[in-house]
């Protein structure tokens, strides 16, 4: 196991959001296929049927292929930001002069729908949204009614009956549509929106923690530099005329800057310190984070503080496994006491590939543990899953056993 980076774990939400961004975009561009087979089987229909010629049908194949062209632009720079007014313009003619084909064929009336619902992904107001889903319904039921009206005759209803229920007919299709797309691209958004809170939650986290470190420096280092630095002052001018007060200050200055050292050692070492239940907190937030289910057990109580600093760092390298060397979905930790030791084991799913050898994360957890008497055990678990198995005894100053001296937490 290697240890995963800051930046590791944002280039991993990073290809996330890419792969979503790729799957977003290429449903779209399936659904390009609802006119594109349409308008190809209705050009087949009204050749066959003797209402257009061969130069009308290659025509129409053009026209189909530029639309589809203009329907992926729609779509990408709808998805990006916003398709520009000449995009829209472009792309209304051609939905427009393909849409009179619906005089030889009603299944032509598929690409102003489609039309609208690539429109619609770009940002718009409700009201300019009704108004396009209006004007495609008009539209269409303007030209359906004349197309019905010329292949069928008049029928039992006159034009002035048929052309509201069509143009409501296609209004709703459109509005339905529209709702459909506009509700998919809030998908998008939330993702983008999610992916750059938890930028921002990263970064104003390591701000703050710079902020608390370089006031904890300040608040033990200032008062003992600027007591170093008078004394070094007066120690000086003394060094002539009083060399035994010169000596005495400089005593002092030596006996500050010992304690200064040893403060500074200390709070280092409260940095460098993993506490088990701040990483059992940061450990679920990173894996749910990374789109990983995570159930955890409550450790148990009175674990002495060098067994909980051995637990948390095989949690901390753990989490680190699955994020790294896996593609799991779902991770579970289990805190428990048994015969005497505190056992801790965590089981993923998502293996990748065969299992590898020993890394160095491993290695340094297993010399860890050693040194309080425990063992790290790890290796695959059924099908796909990885199981990592950290026991440490727990010591019991008192003489009793370690079963009777703490209470064990809920185990997940």
């Amino acid at each position: 196991m290697t240890v995963a980076t800051t930046a590791d774990i944002e280039e991993q939400a990073a290809r996330r959001l890419e792969r979503y961004r790729r799957v977003t975009y290429r449903s779209f561009l399936f659904a390009a296929f609802g006119f594109l087979a349409p308008g190809l089987a209705g050009a087949g229909a009204a050749y066959a049927e003797g209402h257009v010629g061969v130069p009308a049908v290659i025509a129409v194949v053009a026209g189909l292929g530029l639309m589809t062209w203009c329907y992926a632009r729609l779509v990408r720079t709808g998805l990006e930001g916003a398709a520009s007014r000449r995009d829209i313009a472009v792309s209304g003619a051609v939905a427009g002069a393909l849409s009179l084909m619906m005089l030889t064929d009603p299944l032509f009336s598929v690409i102003p729908v489609f039309w609208v619902s690539a429109v619609v992904l770009s940002p718009m107001g409700r009201g300019r949204i009704i108004a396009l889903c209006a004007a495609a319904g008009m539209f269409c039921g303007v030209l359906s009614t004349v197309g019905v009206t010329r292949l069928h005759g008049a029928g039992n209803l006159p034009w002035f009956a048929v052309l509201p229920l069509t143009t409501a007919l296609y209004t709703a299709v459109c509005g339905v549509v529209a709702f459909v797309n506009r509700y998919q691209r809030r998908m998008w958004d939330l993702h983008q929106e999610a992916y750059a809170a938890r930028d921002a939650l990263a970064r104003l986290a390591v701000t703050e923690e710079r902020l608390r470190f370089s006031r904890d420096l300040h608040d033990l280092l200032g008062h003992s530099l600027s007591l170093i630095a008078v004394k070094s002052e007066l120690a000086m001018r003394l060094a002539r005329d009083d060399p035994d007060r010169a000596g005495a200050e400089m005593a002092d200055v030596r006996r500050a800057a010992r304690d200064a050292l040893r403060e500074v050692r200390a709070a280092v070492r409260g940095y460098r310190a993993v506490e088990l239940d701040a990483e059992l907190a940061g450990v679920r937030a990173v894996l749910e984070a990374a789109g990983v289910r995570c159930a955890i057990g409550d450790p148990p109580d009175g674990l002495p503080p060098e067994v909980r600093s051995v637990l948390a760092w095989v949690i901390r390298e753990g989490a680190t496994n699955v994020i790294k060397h896996s593609e799991a979905r779902h991770c579970s930790i289990a805190l428990t006491l048994y015969g005497g030791s505190v056992v801790v084991e965590m089981r993923n799913d998502g293996v990748r590939g065969a299992e590898t050898g020993e890394g160095s994360g491993l290695t340094g957890l297993t010399e860890r543990a050693a040194v309080l008497g425990g063992e790290i055990t790890a290796g695959r678990h059924g099908r796909d899953g990885f199981l990592l198995r950290a026991a440490v005894p727990v010591p019991c100053p008192d003489g009793r056993e370690a079963g009777e001296a703490i209470t064990a937490g809920r185990p997940a």
